[in-house]
């Protein structure tokens, strides 16, 4: 019996001593996760979890000039997609995040393959208890530099009507 027990606490020692320490999620790692859920949500029209994924006072800032909405007037938005079963499919491509000293706030940017190309993803994000949520989101549809005077006129007569209303303002 006392055989069995000192192989017993010799085993033990030898993998306590062998294994690596867990360690957990870096913050960048939580982040990177969260907002990959975020995109997937969105693609399999998951409202429950992609708003979820938002804080309650957050803004969305979408591609059309006119789109800036708080959590309630986006999603109501984006009920009818989500009630299709699909809403949309962005995939990161490249993605940098920044953290605030303190590890309370945090920002980044990506670059998503979408149903309109290449688009550009911004936002900040806060710690609430040890969950980041999206408190401020911005997507951006990109231009490549030497297509800009062909997007120019096409965006002239739908903007500049939008931009003397606003000037008046």
């Amino acid at each position: 019996m006392k055989k069995l027990f000192f192989i017993s606490v010799a085993f033990l020692l030898c993998v306590s001593f062998s294994s690596k320490p867990i360690r957990s999620a870096s913050d960048e790692e939580k982040i990177t996760l969260m907002l990959d859920n975020w995109h997937k949500a969105a693609a399999k029209a998951d409202a429950a979890n992609y708003f979820g994924a938002m804080t309650d006072d957050a803004i969305y800032i979408g591609t059309d000039a006119t789109e800036h909405w708080n959590k309630t007037a986006f999603q109501a938005f984006a009920k009818p997609y989500f009630d299709k079963g699909t809403a949309w499919d962005f995939k990161p491509l490249e993605r940098h995040i920044y953290i605030s000293k303190d590890k309370k706030m945090a920002w980044f940017d990506e670059l998503l393959d979408t149903w309109m190309k290449v688009c550009r993803g911004s936002g900040v994000l806060i710690k609430v208890g040890n969950e980041w949520k999206i408190q401020h989101y911005v997507l951006s549809m990109t231009v490549p530099n030497d297509a800009t005077s062909e997007a120019i006129k096409i965006k002239s007569p739908l903007e500049n009507p939008l931009i003397e209303k606003l000037k008046s303002k």
